[in-house]
């Protein structure tokens, strides 16, 4: 039955039983507004119109890989701790590594839902099946690639520290910007941060930033609303997505690629895009068990305790033959091997069971409504003690491990004392600046001096500056500008 005759078959039903039924039928009917699966990708360019080139094997997809691969705030990523500092001579994951391992298991997951999309979805052009069946797993391994590009230096320690710089600050420098834009700096937010980094034009640079296609931005807007748009509860607005700065450049985004306004949300705001459940489930499967690898490497965890925990967490999942893992384990001798080898079982199971649930037949539906509300990892630890107790464990031994700790409050201290530096002298007019003031800017580059461009945009040059840095970088700086070091090297 077509959807119009079914509106007019319940809607005189509704308005006779009352208000609360009425609203019922509203939610109904919302829930039948889909995105469209030939709507959701494109390879049109930000920053560029001209779709003509020189005869290329490559997916516009695979180049939006290899441009970020090459990218220099892709390599910055090396420097920049994911969870323990860098502790020398034994061999843990830092951003860059961890954002090429999500990348490898979306690449993976991308694969097995695009052959299945391609061969349960009826309604696909041919063009869309094109998509499905050979890009999707492209689009995936490229979104993850880029999709923690827009993390500070020393992780969730960094970002707390913009945001509290200007939220301990707020009586002096909230007069110099609207409600919106003081949103954004109080709020900061590595993933709005990343659609920044992504598509910014600075000076002397090309428009666009690298010039990805909208698909692979679309796929990394975890929480796709502004910043005055944020609402604890609600899944896709617990944080937020892009800063006013590149408001035109997401709603764009958001047009070209099928997505939903959010009409619950007062602000600016859309629905997720069907992609992000996916690169958010490569991201959480990757931190949840590599890490553990780590912790294993770095003694945290003795090897029997880690074993125990990957092994239940292989029988819990119930897909691959445990015996058959047990056997193959017992012939490996060296004990970090042996945790490679679970560790990579571990991860397979996830993806396997993932790729279920989005899939199932009531979740697609829902995903493709915007309606969708749990995170694809936390249905599956609901149902799986084994899981659970990994992530009880991370929280417990991890992440609150004393080494993460100490460089998580000296990261905090460094940064905030970076942004002390420069955000004061950059809001005085230069008739009022002292001159170690006037010395504070010409330490800034260039290419993030937005000095004519308004105070909002003066302070996002100096984020965009601080935020880039990595971790040794921004060390280094914060001890020349103290006087801890002096001289050159």
């Amino acid at each position: 039955m077509e959807i119009e005759k079914l509106k007019d078959l319940k809607i005189e039903k509704y308005l006779v039983m009352g208000i609360g039924k009425m609203l019922k039928f509203v939610k109904f009917i919302k829930k039948i507004i889909m995105m469209d699966l030939n709507k959701l990708y494109t390879s049109e360019r930000i920053g560029s119109s001209d779709t003509s080139r020189i005869a290329d094997p490559r997916s516009e997809f695979q180049r939006d890989f290899d441009r970020i691969i090459f990218s220099s705030a892709f390599r910055r990523l090396q420097n920049k701790t994911q969870v323990f500092p860098l502790p020398g001579s034994v061999f843990v994951h830092n951003r860059l590594t961890h954002s090429l391992e999500v990348s490898s298991v979306a690449r993976s997951l991308g694969s097995l839902i695009g052959k299945r999309i391609y061969n349960t979805q009826k309604d696909l052009t041919p063009e869309s099946q094109s998509f499905y069946k050979n890009n999707l797993k492209n689009v995936l391994a490229a979104a993850c690639l880029c999709h923690d590009i827009g993390n500070p230096a020393f992780g969730h320690s960094g970002e707390d520290a913009i945001a509290s710089f200007f939220l301990k600050n707020l009586s002096v420098l909230e007069k110099y910007f609207d409600k919106a834009q003081f949103s954004d700096f109080i709020s900061f937010e590595g993933n709005a941060n990343a659609i920044r980094v992504l598509t910014n034009h600075q000076p002397g640079k090309s428009i666009g930033g690298l010039k990805l296609t909208y698909t692979t931005l679309a796929s990394i807007a975890k929480y796709p609303c502004e910043s005055l748009g944020r609402s604890k509860s609600i899944i896709h607005r617990k944080k937020f997505g892009f800063f006013q700065s590149e408001k035109e450049i997401f709603e764009k985004m958001a047009s070209k690629t099928g997505m939903i306004k959010d009409g619950n949300n007062p602000n600016l705001g859309y629905l997720r895009h069907p992609f992000v459940w996916l690169v958010e489930f490569a991201d959480d499967v990757c931190y949840h068990i590599v890490d553990l690898e780590d912790a294993q490497r770095l003694g945290i965890i003795d090897t029997k305790h880690c074993i125990k925990l990957l092994l239940e967490l292989i029988k819990c999942l119930n897909i691959e033959d445990v015996q058959k893992v047990k056997d193959n384990l017992n012939l490996i001798k060296d004990k970090n091997e042996k945790i490679s080898y679970l560790r990579a079982k571990a991860i397979n199971t996830l993806i396997r069971v993932g790729e279920d649930i989005f899939m199932d037949e009531g979740n697609f539906k829902m995903i493709l409504a915007g309606e969708f509300e749990t995170s694809i990892f936390d249905i599956i630890a609901k149902d799986c003690d084994a899981l659970q107790n990994i992530i009880k464990f991370s929280l417990k031994y991890i992440y609150n491990n004393r080494a993460v700790v100490e460089i998580e409050n000296a990261g905090y201290n460094v940064m905030y004392e970076l942004l002390n530096h420069f955000i004061f002298p950059l809001l005085k007019n230069k008739s009022e600046r002292t001159k170690s003031e006037e010395k504070a800017i010409q330490l800034i580059p260039k290419q993030f001096r937005y000095l004519k461009k308004g105070r909002y945009n003066k302070v996002m040059g100096v984020l965009d500056y601080i935020s880039g840095m990595t971790d040794i970088y921004a060390m280094e700086l914060y001890k020349k500008i103290k006087g801890i070091e002096i001289g050159m090297k």
